[in-house]
């Protein structure tokens, strides 16, 4: 969602915090803004549409000083114009933020009863003057922010920079993630930690509900109970490479082309070079506890779940429930004993997933959470985290997340039935040889690209696009369906293959196309029969198989994208790689933002 940036530094402060902005632009946003202090006096500047507009700004109306904090805002409230744009001032302060204010009309009708106006849409406003009220009251900038604080209810990271202190900042977080950057007698304060990586590697990241005193020299913490608190420095491993497009055009396409890479550093983390051992991390997880699995999830990594929950079901024996994050906790739902709830978000800062993971704090028998970040909130609040290893990840669509998930739950749903005795040490070590060839047929599956970019040509042509599959390949052809509206704009939905004629075939005619994911499986037969039925009605098919499947059934289909054989449990995270290639070159041609997408974020953290 929203980007926060601050810098104490012993250099001018606004192009550094630009510098850092762009490094957040992953997280989607519509316009940015920076403050700084010089001499004790607080300015801003702020621009609609990519930083770019405002460097613009910047060059033409410089802004000194060497401290400072910046932001990309992600509309919530109040529409994406300059007047909404963050940072917001009121006369001694200026605040930046990220996450939703619940109670800032209320804190509005306090300020106007005190003869305090407003003069923009947004609820962070409210912060900034009710800090200025409490200054004006003879409080400390320290107290004033902390009275403030006190008072807001909702999710929040905050960076509070103060009129005549050129050498302070004050940052909170409760519900968004808020890290805090260590330098030689400079500090910053940023998102994440990929926004502070050119300036340190070591972090210490604020938990729930702390807030913070920073000087160049200090740093003070104090808890949700206003208790000094010692939150540990870390190391981080991120380097320029990671957040480099490294020659690719997107980093969408930098990130699909790393799979292969991501993917083997995964199996490697959890398989041994050969045998029948898994390696979970700590003391692991005993799965004969449970009698039942919840997943919960948002978006991508929902899907991800919904293939799990075949894996799972087939191979462990185990029900799976599958829940969306944003409506699991409203439903209330009973939480049986010998229950393990399971989480999964690529930034592990998610807010409907970490809201739904703590209904279940208590209730359930273990939280289990599948996450990329091992620092982030989800992660710390799970008795046992699984990182996906698929390093940091900017482009808004998913991919290499996506298929790491996958790979992260195929192995958890295989060291399940084995403990289970589901699965004989034979056939899991028949498995786990399977799991090891698979970076490697990805890496053969690039190879469709050039296939992928012609028939994506014809794609986006299209206003409608449907995407079938049978089994485990239904989640699949609803990713497909998603990354495809998510970047390119074109309506597309995924469905079922046998779900076809109970309504979905009546959209179908030669200006639909259908994309039919059939890996020659247990069910490629049915799947073949259905995409017949599409194809009797004059249907456009786009048929994605392995040789044998293409040899069989490409005649009369528009066009066939061959695939490597791949042992069928693992089919669906190969065949994640030509619904990503299909989305992406579609949008190229198109000639939509690939990376920033309009109104979408990469990390949604509020509700």
């Amino acid at each position: 969602m929203c980007g926060i940036v601050g810098v104490l530094g012993n250099h001018e402060a606004a192009p550094i915090l630009v510098e850092a902005l762009k490094r957040l632009e992953y997280r989607g946003y519509d316009s940015a803004g920076i403050a700084t202090v010089k001499e004790g006096a607080l300015d801003r500047r702020r621009a609609v549409g990519k930083l770019v507009n405002l460097s613009d700004v910047l060059v033409h109306n410089p802004l000194a000083g060497k401290a400072g904090i910046g932001h990309t805002r992600w509309a919530t409230h109040g529409a994406p114009n300059v007047g909404n744009a963050h940072p917001h001032r009121a006369t001694d302060v200026a605040v930046v933020h990220n996450g939703i204010i619940e109670n800032f009309r209320e804190l509005r009708e306090f300020l106007t009863e005190n003869g305090i106006g407003y003069v923009t849409d947004t609820d962070t406003e409210t912060v900034a003057l009710l800090c200025q009220y409490y200054l004006d009251q003879g409080n400390s900038p320290r107290d004033a922010a902390e009275q403030t604080i006190a008072r807001i209810d909702g999710a929040y990271a905050l960076c509070f920079l103060f009129q005549g202190q050129a050498d302070l900042l004050i940052a909170a977080r409760k519900g968004s993630p808020l890290a805090i950057g260590h330098g030689e007698g400079e500090m910053f304060v940023g998102s994440d930690a990929i926004a502070l990586a050119p300036m340190t590697d070591q972090i210490t990241y604020l938990e729930e509900g702390d807030w913070a005193v920073i000087t160049r020299n200090s740093l003070e913490i104090r808890d949700i109970n206003g208790a000094i608190a010692s939150r540990a420095v870390t190391k981080t491993n991120i380097d320029a490479a990671m957040i480099d497009k490294g020659g690719h055009k997107h980093f969408m396409a930098k990130e699909i082309a790393e799979q292969p890479t991501v993917l083997s550093e995964a199996v490697g983390h959890y398989v041994a070079a050969e045998g029948a051992e898994i390696n979970l991390p700590g003391a692991g997880i005993d799965f004969t506890k449970f009698d039942r699995i919840i997943m919960v999830a948002c978006g991508t990594a929902n899907l991800a779940c919904l293939t799990a929950k075949y894996w799972f079901e087939q191979i462990t024996r185990m029900p799976v429930e599958v829940d969306v994050a944003s409506e699991f906790r409203y439903r209330e739902p009973p939480i049986p004993s010998r229950t393990a709830a399971l989480f999964v978000s690529q930034s592990g800062e998610t807010a409907d997933t970490l809201a739904a993971l703590r209904y279940c704090t208590g209730k359930a028998e273990t939280i289990l959470s599948i996450v990329n970040v091992s620092t982030s909130s989800i992660a710390r609040e799970s008795d046992l985290a699984l990182p996906i290893y698929a390093g940091a990840e900017i482009g808004v669509a998913s991919t290499k997340a996506f298929t790491c998930q996958l790979t992260v739950l195929a192995l958890l749903a295989l060291e399940a039935a084995h403990q289970r005795g589901e699965l004989s040490t034979d056939e899991l070590v028949k498995k786990l040889d399977q799991v090891r060839l698979m970076p490697g047929l990805v890496n053969q599956a690039m190879s469709i690209a050039d296939a992928s970019e012609t028939v994506a040509r014809g794609l986006a042509e299209a206003q409608d696009v449907l995407f079938l599959g049978r089994g485990a390949m239904f989640p699949l052809a609803l990713e497909g369906a998603l990354k495809l509206k998510e970047i390119s704009y074109i309506h597309a939905e995924g469905y079922a293959s046998g779900e076809l004629k109970h309504g979905p075939i009546a959209l179908v005619d030669d200006r639909v196309p259908i994309v039919v994911l059939a890996p020659r499986d247990s069910l490629f037969e049915k799947t073949v029969s259905n995409m017949q039925e599409v194809m009797a009605r004059g249907g456009k098919v786009l048929l994605i198989t392995d040789a044998e499947g293409a040899r069989i059934a490409s005649d009369g289909v528009w066009d066939t994208i061959v695939m490597p054989d791949i042992a069928d449990f693992l089919a669906p995270i190969l065949y994640a790689v030509p619904a990503q290639m299909l989305a992406y070159h579609t949008a190229v041609a198109k000639g939509t933002d690939v990376d920033q997408p309009r109104n979408l974020a990469k990390s949604v953290t509020v509700e």
